[in-house]
């Protein structure tokens, strides 16, 4: 081989094994992620289903597929050495029975599709890091939930949803493609998720704890968040890994929490669950449920969270709203 063409080819090995294919990148997980991958120099491709989000930066290659229809630009593909999919139509809507068809679909047929396209045009695609909710663990006061539990809930829609979702990365049958599964707690964020949604009514002094306030809430700081999928990324993990911060905490605490720290008291009395369960119907499981989820399988990966404590990433989120 004539050296002039070593270079070359090292090149080609660095820009595959470099370029990421991501799903869902506008949602609030996908848009931190990318932001994060930039700066560390990462190629990124992603797929979207919406051609107003082809612009999203200059300095990403955006891609239009359709997973209900079966559709895929193959381009998205060409040259990506690991696929992060966070693709999924939101569980924050009425769930009649389109809805729920919706919930799951998008998340089933997404991987479906790019296992497939993977399968049928030959990419060599080495890692997929898929999302998933911790929302597959039944709904419990005293459990505490580790990867290794393999009893669900057949009668939440919830856990339903994720082990269909998890389920589906079987698609991927390629000896050498590693999986990742990615369970991910509340994830707190000031603009989007579920946190905003929860300081505004304590804004306004119409703040209140749901049901009894003693379900756990798994949460994570999304920076952590982030830095979790880069860590399995670049330390090439597989497995399935809860994406949660080390110490959950009642849901009356994290209440109580965002009221000290935005100083604005909670006078409304405790909603009760029967209450919740008449307005929101199947829904009411989003903040009745409860999972105390642990996080010692990615912290033994050498995983360092920055956040550990829900007062400290609360003060880091809202100290200066």
């Amino acid at each position: 081989m004539p050296f002039d063409t070593i270079p070359y080819l090292v090149s080609i090995i660095l820009s595959v094994s470099n370029k990421i294919l991501i799903t869902g990148a506008s949602g609030l997980i996908g848009k931190a992620l990318i932001k994060f991958l930039l700066k560390q120099g990462y190629s990124i491709n992603v797929l979207t289903t919406q051609k107003k989000s082809l612009k999203i930066d200059k300095r990403i290659n955006s891609f239009l597929w359709n997973p209900i229809k079966n559709q895929i630009d193959l381009q998205s593909l060409e040259g990506v050495g690991y696929i992060i999919n966070l693709a999924g139509a939101s569980i924050s809507q009425r769930w009649n029975k389109s809805a729920k068809k919706l919930i799951i679909n998008s998340r089933v047929m997404s991987l479906q599709l790019l296992a497939h396209t993977i399968k049928t045009h030959k990419f060599q695609v080495n890692h997929l890091i898929s999302a998933s909710a911790i929302g597959i663990y039944p709904d419990s006061m005293t459990h505490y939930y580790e990867e290794k539990d393999t009893k669900f809930n057949s009668n939440s829609f919830l856990s339903t949803v994720v082990r269909k979702w998890e389920v589906a990365t079987g698609s991927f049958d390629s000896e050498n493609l590693k999986i990742s599964i990615v369970r991910i707690g509340i994830v707190l964020d000031t603009k989007e998720g579920a946190l905003p949604k929860i300081i505004k009514p304590v804004k306004l002094f119409m703040g209140s704890v749901f049901g009894t306030g003693n379900q756990w809430q798994s949460w994570i700081h999304i920076d952590d968040l982030v830095l979790i999928f880069s860590h399995i990324l670049k330390n090439n993990l597989e497995g399935i890994f809860n994406a949660v911060a080390p110490n959950p905490v009642k849901q009356s605490e994290l209440i109580s929490t965002i009221s000290d720290i935005i100083r604005k008291p909670l006078l409304l009395p405790k909603i009760p669950k029967f209450i919740l369960k008449i307005i929101l119907g199947d829904m009411s499981a989003l903040v009745l449920e409860s999972q105390r989820v642990c996080a010692k399988k990615i912290q033994q990966s050498g995983f360092k969270f920055k956040f550990h404590e829900i007062s400290t990433a609360l003060n880091n989120l809202l100290s200066y709203k």
